[in-house]
């Protein structure tokens, strides 16, 4: 026998169940509710933030790819630094440093590229056996419970770090080291690109 849609006589579509039928007539009924405050229609605002998500991903793709670049300029700053101090017996800690800098931005900087492309690391041993369902359910609790509050906290505290070492022109404790908010100013920047 057909199910019968609350309130109505008429038969449910086929394959509808009551449960589905009412939480639709429910649906219906709180944006009846709310039709006053919407500034548009539902399809308009989804559109925007497709259009919005697509724009977010197309500069963390374009930033992901162009500074993945500077994993060969830290490569070559590495080896000329090697060369130069075992020939000519001669260092340099403006050549280590501008190495962990390189490799700062290359991590934080391509976060969000990584992240993008559903490359961050997992633990692929339990992931394998959970079901995709248990998987996204678990990967959307780390995201909203774990990594959006980190995001916000590195965000929130990132940007006086940088300030109060841009402010007094910080530079490294190190002979011959460089300034220090570059780096520092990497961190905010790369959890405002995650987040």
């Amino acid at each position: 026998m057909p199910s019968i849609r609350p309130g109505t006589e008429k038969p449910a579509k086929p394959g509808q169940s009551l449960l589905a039928s009412g939480l639709k007539l429910f649906k219906d009924g709180i944006q009846e509710k709310f039709k006053p405050f919407k500034m548009g229609t539902e399809g308009e605002t989804m559109q925007g933030l497709l259009g919005l998500s697509r724009v977010i991903d197309a500069f963390n793709e374009r930033v992901g790819r162009t500074l993945a670049w500077l994993i060969l300029a830290a490569v070559i700053v590495s080896t000329v630094n090697a060369i130069i101090r075992k020939v000519f017996n001669s260092s340099s800690n403006a050549w280590l440093e501008l190495q962990w800098y390189l490799f700062g931005a290359v991590f934080l900087g391509c976060a969000a590229y990584t992240f993008l492309k559903n490359e961050h690391i997992r633990i692929d041993i339990v992931s394998s056996k959970m079901s995709q369902r248990y998987r996204n359910t678990v990967e959307l609790i780390g995201h909203v419970f774990f990594l959006m509050p980190l995001c916000l906290m590195m965000i929130y505290y990132g940007f006086p770090f940088f300030y109060s070492s841009f402010r007094i022109g910080e530079t490294s404790t190190n002979a011959g080291g460089l300034i220090q908010w570059p780096a520092k100013l990497m961190i905010p920047l790369g959890f405002c690109m995650l987040f």
